[in-house]
């Protein structure tokens, strides 16, 4: 509960502040764009849902770590859901995202995917929670800027159910992106022990399946990062981090 009220209060003074918005209009070929949802109901439970935070957070730092710029882009723009159950696990990187009026910043004047210019990106992370099951999967600019950054060999990544953008994406030949490609995504068993598996419009796993992907199941909500190319996918939030390194290897050639 402290942290809930330490974020709530954070949001409201961030919010009257004269912060720039998130992103820039300078070009700059070392930034990497963070996805995030924009979805807030949870099914028809009435339960809210939205991003879920360590997936945020873990390859954020990660990348401003290596010495990257990051962008955090949502499907309407503005403020980003944040799935308040992340605050109920430990995490350590949760009180720092609270001291942190940058990326808190970025969060609530989060960019709108229509004005992304994937021009000015090297790789693109998806960001899970179960609000990507409902507005990743047919959202057009997906495609446009997932599709425009690995042809230009950039690097795709997503984690968890943020792996529901690769489900319709498409490059510009038409061909689905995870067609013949392994891939690690949240899976049938992850979503049965959360109790969603008749709450969520589709599951992950076999729709992934479905696209043509080999699916490479790991063991539940442990870490399971699979790399095809320049496509990097984890299966949880427990491989945030590690798919965010290894984004940065790809980046860096080795």
């Amino acid at each position: 509960m402290k942290h809930l009220i330490s974020i709530a209060l954070l949001f409201v003074a961030l919010l009257t502040t004269n912060l720039a918005h998130a992103g820039g209009s300078d070009k700059d070929p070392e930034k990497i764009l963070i996805v995030l949802t924009s979805h807030t109901e949870l099914g028809n439970t009435g339960k809210k849902t939205g991003f879920w935070l360590p997936e945020l957070t873990h390859p954020y730092y990660e990348f401003t770590e290596a010495g990257y710029t990051v962008d955090v882009a949502s499907i309407e723009g503005g403020m980003a859901p944040v799935d308040a159950k992340a605050f109920r696990e430990e995490d350590e990187f949760h009180q720092v995202f609270l001291n942190d009026a940058e990326l808190m910043a970025k969060v609530i004047r989060s960019i709108p995917l229509a004005e992304v210019d994937p021009e000015d990106y090297r790789a693109v992370m998806f960001a899970g929670g179960s609000g990507p099951m409902w507005d990743f999967p047919e959202n057009d600019d997906i495609s446009r800027i997932s599709a425009a950054i690995y042809e230009n060999q950039g690097v795709v990544s997503a984690v968890c159910h943020g792996n529901a953008a690769l489900v319709n994406l498409r490059l510009s030949s038409g061909e689905l992106l995870v067609a013949g490609k392994r891939v690690a995504a949240f899976t049938n068993e992850e979503e049965a022990s959360l109790g969603t598996t008749d709450v969520v419009p589709f599951l992950l796993q076999d729709e992934l399946v479905e696209r043509g992907a080999t699916h490479v199941y790991g063991a539940a909500w442990e870490e399971n990062v699979v790399i095809d190319g320049r496509l990097v996918t984890g299966q949880n939030p427990a491989s945030a981090q590690k798919a965010a390194q290894n984004v940065i290897q790809m980046l860096q050639g080795s």
